[in-house]
């Protein structure tokens, strides 16, 4: 029997109330704990106020929401299903002729939609406040004065550093990684005070990283009420390492979707690994697959017409005891794709692949086997 569109509309209507109210409650209880430990963080601290751990933790509730959405999915799925079963209008339904892959179609349809959205348009915001929970969290709570130790895209490389009461920022048009030397193209320097006025400036064609100094080449000493001094070679002190600065890089998830294939070209192009940035762009491309899945496992559990033979419980249980089960499988392999055990594109798209496959082989067996 083909499903009518009223039946899909009601259905993905009862999904939909049920994510909703499941993003709600556990969004509530990772703001409430976020702010107990931004408050347990910040208690040595007299001079942080209460709005300001208020907005420390709204400004990270974005980035956890897109975290625990599979298992938001995973939930609302299951309430919704247990809901239509238990007032019988599924086994009416199916009664009538109408397939579990029927049913499943509006929901799947909503959670792809929802997941496509998510990723091209909730994602740059959630990146974009975690960003700036990163940035106030460094001030706030660690007292570094300082925005970002570091910034790299396309426009070059930007570092910051404090040496004394004076700040170097450095910049360089290109950078390139050559085994464990770091060499620079057209490099800036401006030093400043503690109130940012500017103490002198130096212009160099290239620039190499040694331990503690530069090694400048074509240098030019730019200083106020000064001539311009001039120097074929020049040391400039410093406490910046390779291994600072590949420290430092911008953690993916403060890099909206859409930049971050430009960051990871520039890190490639560079000689930097950008194993991190690629594991999660593609783990985010992989977002709206692995929402469809826990639709599927959800369906596993509680899509049964045979609810009232008192295994309901159980069954609720064995379905949230395997979202964790896959969670904790998806961490490992992630961990894999880090270490380059696993290509990158394996290790994002496995999981959700597995679990896919999975919810449609129980499925086939429960309704078709």
């Amino acid at each position: 029997m083909r499903i009518s569109w009223i039946l899909c509309t009601y259905i993905g209507r009862h999904f939909l109330a049920a994510l909703l109210g499941s993003l709600a409650a556990v969004m509530g209880l990772i703001y409430l704990f976020d702010t107990i430990e931004l408050l347990r963080r910040s208690a040595s601290y007299d001079d942080v106020g209460f709005g300001a751990i208020l907005t420390l933790a709204l400004f990270k509730l974005p980035q956890m929401m897109e975290r625990v959405l599979p298992f938001a999915v995973m939930i609302a799925a299951m309430v919704c299903f247990v809901r239509l079963t238990r007032s019988r209008e599924l086994v009416v339904t199916r009664s009538a002729g109408v397939s579990v892959w029927q049913i499943l179609a509006p929901v799947i349809a909503v959670v792809l939609v929802l997941g496509v959205l998510d990723v091209i348009g909730f994602n740059p915001l959630a990146a974009s406040l975690y960003q700036r929970y990163e940035q106030l969290q460094d001030q706030v709570l660690l007292r570094n004065p300082m925005e970002s130790p570091m910034q790299v895209g396309e426009a070059g490389l930007w570092l910051r550093e404090a040496q004394g009461d004076e700040f170097v920022i450095v910049h360089a048009n290109s950078v390139r990684q050559e085994k464990f030397d770091l060499k620079l193209r057209e490099v800036s320097l401006f030093v400043t005070d503690d109130r940012e006025r500017l103490v002198y400036r130096i212009e160099a064609t290239l620039g190499q990283l040694r331990p503690g100094h530069l090694d400048l080449t074509g240098v030019r000493l730019m200083r106020a009420e000064h001539p311009v001094e001039f120097f074929e070679n020049y040391q400039f002190p410093t406490e910046l390492t390779l291994a600072k600065i590949q420290d430092n890089f911008a953690s993916p998830e403060t890099v909206s979707f859409w930049e971050l294939p430009g960051f990871i070209s520039f890190f490639e192009s560079a000689g930097f690994s950008a194993s991190r940035q690629k594991l999660y762009f593609q783990s985010l491309l992989s977002s709206p697959l692995l929402l469809c899945s826990m639709v599927l496992l959800a369906a596993v559990f509680t899509l049964r017409p045979d609810l009232r033979s008192g295994g309901q419980m159980i069954r609720i249980v064995g379905g949230v005891v395997t979202g964790f089960v896959f969670y904790f499988f998806s961490k490992v392999v992630y961990a894999l794709g880090l270490s380059a055990a696993l290509p990158p594109s394996l290790a994002a798209w496995t999981p959700a692949m597995v679990a896919g496959l999975a919810g449609m082989t129980a499925l086939l067996h429960l309704e078709d086997g």
